[in-house]
């Protein structure tokens, strides 16, 4: 099969012929259709995050199941699948608990890739447990949800990441009831979906923040009730005078920057909570007021993948979609082959894309 390999850190990823195991007891191989192109491929492609090279990226995809291993259930080949990173053991503290994102068990798949080079044997990483950017997935079959075959693969794989991400915040996280406050940091795929989520939760005032015009424009479509550019306003004044001079009920980081983390705790109203949704790079260190987090009864949250049970998470997205209630198609910024993957990654580096994908024929 084709995919694009990274083997160094910074570099353009090289289109390569990859051998890919068939899939052991209880794991599916999937031929994709589509995979978008999130934030965090583009961190570990640059040595943000450290692993081992070579390695593929990409997690945001779907296609067709197209072989099973022994004991699979509840799906079967020629299954229409969302390919998701969360592999869950259903049993652990944390699976049991509803954090299925952060499973504490060890799959086969986490000790030894699927994955080889073509030219040499070589063993190549399992980028983020799923390594989608290529024609072909092996995954534990955990990592997939079955979906109506009339939704189309390009819509169905940003259910993967970046919709449940943002939008899992918010009603997973922190369930975020009808009549509060809200302030998203940063609207890319994921800060999108964080005002959608807030916006079906009936939230009274969705503030929208980024340094991107286009992007704040996109975030009032998504039903943001006010946008600001913080480097051309005081936001924190903006914020208060929003809120009765309280502050925001709760501020969604959704992009990895130290300022932003700092900055939307400073945001908070009393017993406001921060969750942090966007990742940052190793080493990252936010600070804020010990003294007044504790006085005001305030809370910091993490949220990886919208703390999401993507069985029962993403047909619901998809009920949402089909009812016309969620939007994923005006999430598509453009469309692009395996063979251009550099240009829909360029392109999202210069914060021009909400979501490049890529299709495969």
């Amino acid at each position: 099969m084709k995919a694009a390999v990274c083997r160094k850190f910074g570099a353009p990823l090289e289109i390569e012929d990859v051998d890919l195991a068939p899939p052991s007891s209880g794991e599916v191989r999937v031929q994709l259709k589509a995979c978008a192109i999130c934030h965090s491929d583009i961190h570990f492609a640059e040595g943000a995050w450290g692993g081992e090279l070579p390695a593929i990226y990409g997690h945001e995809a779907a296609g067709l199941i197209d072989a099973i291993g022994d004991g699979v259930r509840g799906v079967r080949v020629g299954d229409s699948v969302v390919v998701t990173l969360v592999r869950s053991c259903g049993r652990c503290p944390c699976c049991a608990q509803g954090y299925y994102g952060s499973c504490e068990t060890r799959f086969p798949l986490d000790a030894e890739s699927p994955l080889r080079a073509a030219r040499d044997g070589a063993k190549i990483g399992h980028g983020l447990r799923t390594a989608a950017f290529a024609e072909y997935a092996l995954v534990e079959a955990s990592q997939v949800v079955a979906i109506p075959g009339d939704v189309p693969h390009d819509r169905a794989a940003l259910l993967a990441c970046g919709v449940i991400t943002g939008f899992g915040a918010v009603t997973n996280t922190a369930k975020v009831p009808a009549g509060a406050n809200v302030v998203v940091i940063g609207t890319g795929g994921v800060g999108l979906n964080s005002i959608q989520g807030a916006a079906l939760s009936g939230a009274r005032t969705i503030v929208a923040v980024d340094v991107s015009d286009d992007k704040l424009k996109a975030a009032r479509d998504f039903g943001a009730t006010h946008a600001f550019n913080p480097t051309k306003v005081d936001l924190r004044q903006r914020v208060k005078a929003l809120t009765e001079r309280r502050g925001a009920d709760f501020v969604f980081v959704t992009v990895g920057a130290k300022e932003a983390a700092d900055q939307g705790v400073r945001l908070l109203a009393r017993g406001g909570a921060a969750v942090m949704v966007g990742m940052p790079a190793l080493g990252v260190k936010a600070e804020f007021d010990v003294l007044a987090l504790a006085d005001n009864s305030q809370r910091i949250l993490g949220s990886k993948m919208g703390c999401s049970n993507i069985q029962l998470d993403i047909p619901e997205l998809i009920g949402l979609y089909k009812q016309g209630k969620l939007k994923l198609d005006e999430l598509i910024s453009a469309r692009y082959p395996l063979e251009q993957i550099n240009e829909a990654i360029a392109s999202v580096k210069r914060g021009e894309a909400l979501r490049n994908v890529i299709v495969f024929a």
